[in-house]
């Protein structure tokens, strides 16, 4: 498990106080499953050794989205990032049990005494797939030429690794060594380590002499030209059916007895059209794991009683789920203008008009309605599965139409016959986009959108296939107007700067912005550049905690609910660890076809 870098994901999950289904019932046996003590989950998941697996087979997962590229450094969704940490890896890596940061291209590493440099040791025979040998060198041309390259867009690493605008110097000394030397004492340096992917530089050096680097390991590269360190290597893709990767014999990791690893041939992920279909087929046997629906709950645990799989509900995730406006005023280059225009601008960049929407969140009829009582109501841009730096004591938006009413009518909105109006007279309507393929999602979506018109706002509400939407929304000229989406997360708040950075390239609802356009995202922005230098933990959870309150105070995600993480495995593979922190996918090189009993 590697990346906790935030990008445009589905919908994650949040903290459950349900019972947790992990041990399989008897065969024919039902029943309410049994609730679930997270203590010994934990421990379970710490005391797993792994067994030594049988090489070969192939495991086929499922996603909803064509990858957008292969190229880590572009990366900014899921539908691509998904992909690039099989195919690449970093200096560290995040146990997916403790979220301890470990090795892994680099065995080990020294910080300074002054906490300003730290000196990475490359693990000594590392070899690039095309059997070149992986090297320090590589290291420095990854930050040095693709991360800090001001002509590689988009690049939301760069957010990450340039606190208050400044870089990292990162300097190979000879091949085994590279030095990283920071500007400033760096709270969370090691975590930002572990996400950053290391490309080879003697198969992209003449692209980014060239600029072209931003179109290298596009959807039409073909798989033999991709040249990796990570597990497993691209071996064929079919645009709208399936990617296919095979293992990478030149992966550096063994298993305790020497023997290579991955132990699996290949894996497949086959692109279904929604979670149904992806529901039907892991049913049938054609997908071997899903991440399941609240609502999908009780027909997978009658069939796990007398199926060959197994139900997994494990608690706590990271992520968020939200709707935002656009709020952007960068103008088009080509006509001068913004696709907002100046009237719904008013709109969206109005406090109280975005507090009011707040209050049409209908969460306990999103949780009851679409996640079948599994999922609970977010109120902050962290979760509590995120742990320490979590701040639930924010402010809270309970739905209340009326509430919402009254807040809007104090800004000069008014009704005629039903429709709502602002103060000058013009229909209040815009548009209203969420992805196609998340069912759960549109199910949230159309709950919004009826609240939303119940209320007198006109609402055009359309569905997108996810890169589409993504490619609309980070985009000049940004054409858009409201959209439901969600983020992956994680423990470390810095990882989000990318996001609650006034310039940064997620900062979605207005993003790269030459200068703070508020005060609030000024002081955000503040809190950021503080929060990385402040070595003290609880010190720095005060300032975190008050962007929390910052964030809940103006509203500029309004957030919704957060499903509980249901996840389903065939149980031919050997080495499952379910994890509270990694769920049960995050020791893919370990997992194994298991021998029939007939064999």
């Amino acid at each position: 498990m590697k990346r906790w870098l935030p990008v445009l994901a589905g919908i994650v999950i949040a903290v459950t106080a349900a019972g947790c289904g992990n041990d399989k019932p008897a065969r024919g046996q039902r029943g309410a499953p049994q609730a679930p003590n997270y203590e010994e989950i934990q421990k379970r998941a710490e005391a797993f050794i792994h067994t030594v697996g049988t090489p070969g087979g192939e495991i086929v997962l499922s996603t909803f989205s064509d990858p957008k590229s292969f190229n880590p450094i572009t990366s900014t969704e899921t539908s691509t990032s998904y992909f690039t940490t099989l195919m690449f890896d970093g200096l560290l890596s995040m146990n997916g049990v403790t979220l301890e940061v470990e090795p892994n291209l680099a065995d080990r590493w020294e910080m300074s005494e002054d906490g300003l440099s730290c000196m990475f040791y490359m693990r000594p025979g590392v070899e690039w797939s095309d059997g070149t040998p992986l090297s320090a060198y590589d290291v420095e041309f990854t930050f040095n030429d693709l991360v800090y390259n001001m002509d590689i867009v988009p690049n939301s690493a760069r957010d990450i690794f340039s606190p208050e605008g400044q870089r990292f110097t990162v300097v190979a000394l000879d091949s085994a060594h590279v030095n990283v030397t920071l500007p400033f004492k760096f709270a969370p340096f090691l975590e930002t380590m572990v996400m950053q992917e290391i490309l080879p530089k003697h198969k992209y050096a003449d692209a980014v002499k060239r600029k072209t680097f931003s179109t290298e390991l596009s959807i039409k590269t073909r798989p033999e030209d991709i040249v990796v360190n990570g597990r497993f290597q691209l071996e064929s893709y079919m645009s709208s059916q399936k990617v296919v990767f095979k293992r990478n014999p030149k992966y550096w990791k063994k298993d305790a007895e020497h023997n290579a690893l991955p132990y699996l041939e290949r894996l497949i992920y086959v692109i279904t059209a929604d979670q149904n279909a992806e529901l039907l087929k892991f049913l049938q046997g054609e997908v071997d794991h899903i991440s399941a629906k609240g609502e999908d709950f009780p027909e997978l645990k009658r069939a796990e009683a007398n199926s060959n799989f197994t139900v997994y509900r494990l608690g706590p995730n990271t992520g968020s789920s939200f709707m935002v406006f656009n709020q952007n005023l960068s103008a088009d280059p080509k006509t001068g203008k913004t696709y907002v225009d100046s009237v719904r601008l008013g709109w969206f960049r109005n406090d109280n008009f975005r507090r009011a929407i707040a209050h049409l969140m209908d969460k306990e009829n999103m949780v009851k309605i679409a996640m079948n009582g599994l999922g609970y109501p977010q109120v902050s841009p962290k979760t509590p599965g995120e742990g320490y730096f979590y701040n639930g004591d924010v402010a809270t938006y309970p739905y209340d139409p009326a509430k919402a009413r009254e807040i809007l009518a104090a800004e000069g909105f008014r009704w005629d016959n039903g429709a709502m109006k602002d103060k000058d007279g013009n229909l209040v309507e815009f548009a209203f986009v969420t992805n196609s393929g998340n069912n759960l999602r549109v199910k949230i979506a159309e709950i919004i959108r009826k609240d939303l018109q119940d209320l007198g706002i006109k609402v055009h509400f359309q569905l997108l296939e996810f890169n589409a939407l993504i490619q609309r929304m980070d985009n000049p000229p940004f054409e858009w107007d409201a959209i439901l989406l969600g983020l992956t997360g994680g423990p470390e708040p810095h990882l989000g700067r990318n996001v609650w950075h006034s310039g940064g390239t997620l900062h979605m609802w207005y993003p790269r912005q030459p200068s703070p356009a508020t005060e609030w995202e000024a002081r955000i922005d503040e809190i950021f550049n503080l929060g990385v230098r402040e070595i003290d933990r609880a010190k720095r959870k005060e300032l975190y905690d008050e962007w929390q309150r910052i964030a809940a105070e103006r509203q500029p995600f309004i957030y919704t609910v957060l499903a509980e993480r249901i996840e389903c495995i065939w149980d031919k593979f050997g080495n499952i660890n379910p994890s509270m922190n990694g769920g049960v996918l995050h020791n893919l090189e370990y997992l194994y076809v298991k021998a029939r009993e007939s064999d």
